[in-house]
């Protein structure tokens, strides 16, 4: 049986490009952050977004990230969503996406963020 995963950003490009991009992003859009968002790997249960790439204003909140990857999904309010910031960590949906940036951005200049329909603990 085979997955129907997608295959995942980092993967389809080199550090270099990726960093390319992301320092063309910022160039351009200097109050906006390059976000990668993706289906966690083991997710069975929510759809594959159109698009991965994301500008988010500084000061949008996670709740707000969280509040447009749902409509996105087109979730009802009854399907739990939960975003993963590096594929680990959870943050408060109150929390500032310019401050989690400034923390967990990768090397390359993205901020990746994996979704999921139940907590991932591992």
């Amino acid at each position: 049986m085979s997955s129907c995963q997608p295959v995942r950003f980092k993967d389809k490009k080199t550090f270099a490009a990726r960093n390319r991009d992301s320092e063309a992003i910022k160039a351009q859009y200097p109050d906006k952050i390059p976000v990668i968002i993706e289906r966690f790997k083991n997710e069975r249960n929510l759809p594959v977004l159109d698009k991965i790439k994301y500008l988010v204003p500084f000061d949008m909140t996670m709740g707000s990230l969280a509040s447009i990857v749902r409509k996105r999904l087109q979730l009802s309010s009854a399907q739990s969503l939960f975003l993963l910031v590096n594929q680990k960590s959870m943050t408060c949906a109150s929390t500032v996406i310019g401050d989690v940036y400034k923390d967990e951005k990768d090397d390359d200049g993205f901020l990746y963020i994996v979704y999921a329909s139940q907590e991932i603990f591992g």
